[in-house]
């Protein structure tokens, strides 16, 4: 079998979609199945080696509060090369983008499958610009078997005539783990909150600060041998007006880290005592979530959508109301109170995240792969 795991997005940044193809990819490997990750360039100087293939220009935008990505193939001619060449047995897209995923898709004479990452209902500039309709359409006509990382990405399919199945997200537990060697100057007595993720309006950064600066003026911030400071790590355009915000509200103990590889990541979790994230809207699964699981870390974070749908049953989690600034304030101070709370949380939620290993997500996702080669061949017989 020859599969390429095709990105709507540019690997050049960190991101969940990045991070679930690449976690396939090296469980692909693993299994001696021949795969290849078809991405498009932002920059002239991208070169991740043999096992990528770079196709297509993306250009970043920024819609709905997060950053989204416009890619085309301005050369049509290297799309037939590259299948050509490769001869894949499936096209698995992540994502769906205009207008490179039918350009590719309009040339496949492969299995199509299409894992959705996202809540497309959700997305307000696809409902308001008539694009959801034509979107779904285009995935009507080709695609051979729909995949949601969550319950929430398949709502509007119900109707389409291919399998689809639910395969949430994998975590890599030989990276992401307790036992990853923690950072020596954070490990000073103080009590360490993190967030993780870019600094945009839907990962909620700015309502953890108000939060922070609520929880600053009370006897909690004392406890232990310096008090409690929260680390903030990834870059996006909000930085600057968070950092403003920290200076002009005079908050002690907030530290920007810029964005960090996967390896330096788990250090951070693995110094963290609470792990916090307040996205607002657009999550689908909560990749950070699962990788602070992992890694043996008590998350706290608002009840969008798509995270009540990962913590549901759970017990590594608490959720606040969603943009309540005082409960996540409230649900913090929980945690930061009770030592014992933290721990017990920290081995479930650890417990849980053993459930997503990629051996696990990756045998489920080649079982789903069989299960629509089938039936497109079913549908095939039919037809003659």
């Amino acid at each position: 079998m020859r599969v390429a795991l095709i990105s709507s997005h540019s690997l050049i940044k960190p991101g969940g979609v990045k991070r679930h193809i690449l976690g396939l990819k090296k469980e692909f490997k693993k299994k001696g199945i021949y795969s290849k990750i078809i991405a498009p360039r932002r920059e002239k100087s991208e070169n991740y080696g043999e096992d990528v293939i770079l196709l297509g220009i993306s250009f970043p935008l920024i819609i709905g509060g997060t950053q989204a990505d416009f890619v085309i193939n301005f050369n049509p001619l290297a799309i037939d090369r590259v299948l050509k060449k490769e001869k894949f047995d499936v096209l698995h897209f992540h994502n769906f983008t205009f207008a490179s995923t039918w350009q590719i898709l309009e040339k496949s004479k492969a299995l199509n499958i299409l894992t959705v990452h996202s809540d497309p209902e959700g997305s307000k500039f696809l409902s308001d610009s008539g694009l959801l309709s034509l979107w779904r359409k285009i995935i009507g006509l080709k695609i051979d078997g729909l995949i949601g990382i969550a319950p929430l990405c398949l709502k509007g399919f119900e109707n389409f005539q291919c399998p689809k199945a639910v395969i949430p997200n994998g975590i890599d537990l030989d990276e992401f783990n307790p036992r990853v060697e923690k950072i020596k100057k954070f490990l000073d007595g103080k009590l360490n909150l993190l967030f993780v993720g870019r600094l945009e309006e839907r990962k909620g950064l700015i309502y953890l600060l108000r939060a922070y600066k609520i929880l600053e003026k009370t006897p909690l911030f004392q406890r232990g041998k310096g008090g409690v400071r929260l680390f903030v790590v990834g870059q996006g355009p909000l930085k600057k007006e968070c950092e403003e915000y920290v200076k002009k509200n005079g908050l002690k103990e907030v530290h920007f880290e810029g964005e960090k590889t996967n390896s330096q990541l788990v250090s951070y979790y693995n110094s963290a005592d609470i792990f916090v994230s307040p996205a607002i809207f657009g999550e689908s699964f909560g990749i950070v979530l699962l990788e602070a699981m992992a890694c043996q870390k008590p998350v706290v974070a608002f009840a969008n959508q798509g995270y009540k749908e990962f913590l549901k049953g759970k017990k590594g989690g608490l959720l606040a109301k969603n943009r309540d600034v005082q409960d996540l304030a409230e649900k913090i101070s929980i945690l930061i109170k009770n030592p014992g709370i933290r721990k017990k949380m920290g081995e479930r939620g650890l417990n849980e995240a053993k459930e997503y290993a990629w051996q696990n997500i990756a045998d489920r996702v080649l079982d789903f792969y069989q299960l629509c080669q089938k039936e497109k061949n079913r549908k095939l017989e039919i037809r003659n």
